[in-house]
């Protein structure tokens, strides 16, 4: 069987071709469209989509992607492993262009549980990526997690050679507050009770946001101690930064079990989720 690093090392190649076709949207006008749910797509969905869906298969797993058409859940519950793609997550951060979105692809692997309406799978791999800037974290079951600066300047490595040039993560952060990250996009009054609990428990509350998947990595390199998601997230928006977060020591607890968030559900939809 492969092993992890090499299946990771194939998904951050992907990454890098999804960000040299996002950033070649980005970089000119571009139309919006919208989906069934209303939320926005553009081309650098659908190219970011085909160039990862290419690479990915050279693999022989599945791939699950957003952008991808969608797969009976008795089907998709039968895959002992398989891809989790969003190959543009933040596409309204995209639209604003304000830089806050990345590609997220996450090994996915059967959890040993009954599966169910519940899930059936976990993470045991991810990666994230982020196009305007180069910066690239990315993690495998036992092999820790790590973050890259520029990481795109170098797309000959392997994901065990590039983790001995990265920084392994959580990263030491001087902080005096107790620090929350939040979505910018999707505040809610659970959010708010959230953050009044916390204060209440720690006196000083630093809040800050972040667009995308990089809330997730913000607090698995020590940034933020604590990400609430009281709002809709689909399973791809998460799993590849719970990788991460796995690998960096934190834990990604469904608030409506208390049991760490579980993937392949019957819909895709996560429940209300706090990163920790």
């Amino acid at each position: 069987m492969t092993q992890l690093h090499e299946l990771i090392s194939v998904a951050i190649e992907a990454a890098f071709a999804a960000g040299e076709e996002i950033l070649a949207v980005y970089e000119r006008p571009f139309t919006v469209e919208e989906k069934d749910d209303r939320s926005p797509l553009t081309e650098a969905d659908r190219r970011a989509h085909r160039v990862i869906t290419a690479a990915l298969d050279r693999t022989g797993l599945p791939v699950l992607s957003e952008e991808g058409a969608g797969v009976p859940a008795p089907e998709r519950q039968g895959w002992s492993r398989y891809w989790l793609v969003d190959p543009l997550d933040g596409t309204k951060e995209f639209i604003k262009r304000n830089g806050e979105f990345t590609v997220n692809i996450a090994l996915m692997e059967r959890d040993g549980m009954p599966a169910g309406p519940l899930g059936a799978a976990r993470p045991i791999g991810g990666v994230l990526y982020v196009p305007v800037t180069g910066l690239l974290y990315f993690a495998w079951e036992g092999g820790g997690a790590y973050r890259q600066e520029r990481a795109a300047t170098r797309k000959d490595l392997g994901a065990y050679e590039r983790a001995l040039m990265s920084t392994r993560l959580p990263v030491p952060h001087q902080r005096t507050a107790f620090t929350i990250v939040a979505s910018r996009s999707h505040a809610s009054p659970e959010t708010e009770a959230f953050i009044a609990r916390m204060r209440a428990r720690h006196g000083e509350v630093a809040l800050t946001s972040m667009g995308s998947a990089l809330k997730l990595a913000l607090v698995a390199e020590g940034a933020a101690d604590v990400y609430p998601r009281y709002a809709p997230t689909m399973e791809w928006d998460t799993a590849a930064g719970h990788a991460i977060a796995i690998e960096a020591g934190r834990q990604v607890i469904d608030v409506t079990t208390d049991a760490p968030l579980r993937y392949n559900k019957h819909e895709l939809v996560n429940p209300w989720f706090i990163v920790q």
